[in-house]
This record gives C-alpha cells, structure tokens and sequence, in this order.
C-alpha cells in the first residue's frame, strides 16, 4: 500500500508490502525490511535493518506521535490516493480553477451550475473511486464557466471535470 508521511514540513511517499507482520517499507530510494509486533496498547516492538527497537505510539488529532531512543516524531500518515485528491485536484490557473479527475472514477454529484459564483470551499464535484466518495471544492473566487461531465458518467485521470474563471 502507498501512503504519503508528513514529518515536519518535508512529505515522502512511502510504500510498504508484506503481512503478519513482516513488511518492506520504501521510501527515499531506500528498502528496509522491518518486522513490527505489537507488545502492548501502543507499545511496538521492530525489529529493522537488525537493529531491534521499542516504540511508543499514540495519536493526537490525525497525527502520530512516536517515542523511538528517547526521540519524539510528529508524522501525519495519509493513503496516497487521498493525498492526491486532497492535494492536486484543482490546478489554478490564471485567477481561475481547472478541476481534472486525479483518478479513474464515476461521477455522482455535480453540486454547480454553469455561470454560479463560487468562495474557496465551495463544493464542485462528488467523484466516487474505490468504493469512497471524494468531494473536489474550489480552490478560490470565481465564476464556473464549464461543467464538462454529467451524473454517472465515468472518468478518467486528467479529464477535465469543471473550469472556473
């Protein structure tokens, strides 16, 4: 599974494959073999590289917190999938907002008319994809000039969904 690791302000994809508690964890070019048991309520045992660790993780407001050699990690974990949505729905473009499908999916909400004005939030779009509903909202001020998709109609990535100006 892909996820996208938030620590401090630098975000790395990281992707992991295995089970039952024997993974292999990519990121930055690098593969580690890491064999993770859970001890205790947030208590985990790893054992990575060789070199065998104790961690204490708990949960703060979507945020993991990680006590690993007297060190503390801040890391807010996200699906890749969800990172894309939220992150790269809507390109800006000159003032304006061109909303392309991130992903392959089928339309199931169009929540604007062509020629409403719409606020940064302002919903667009519901967009289903693997079984999630994804809501796509305006990334500024502006006038929606095109709506290129119908309810049900299935998408592509890159296809243009809405255009504001």
């Amino acid at each position: 599974m892909k996820f996208e690791a938030q620590l401090d302000s630098a975000t790395v994809p990281v992707d992991v494959t295995g089970q039952d508690g024997r993974f292999q964890v990519t990121f930055e070019g690098r593969a580690l073999e890491v064999d993770a048991r859970r001890a205790a309520e947030g208590i985990w045992s790893l054992l990575i590289a060789g070199e065998s660790l104790v961690a204490d993780v708990s949960e703060e407001d979507g945020v993991f917190v990680v006590q690993v050699d007297g060190e503390t990690y801040r890391i807010r974990v996200e699906e890749e999938t969800r990172y894309i949505i939220r992150t790269r729905g809507g390109a800006t473009v000159h003032g304006g907002q061109v909303l392309k499908a991130p992903m392959p999916g089928r339309v199931t909400h169009i929540q604007v008319e062509v020629g409403q004005e719409v606020q940064p939030g302002d919903g667009l779009i519901i967009l289903e994809a693997m079984k999630m509903e994804n809501e796509f909202d305006a990334t500024g001020r502006g006038t929606v000039r095109e709506i290129r998709v119908q309810v049900g109609q299935a998408v592509n990535p890159g296809d243009v969904l809405v255009v504001i100006e």
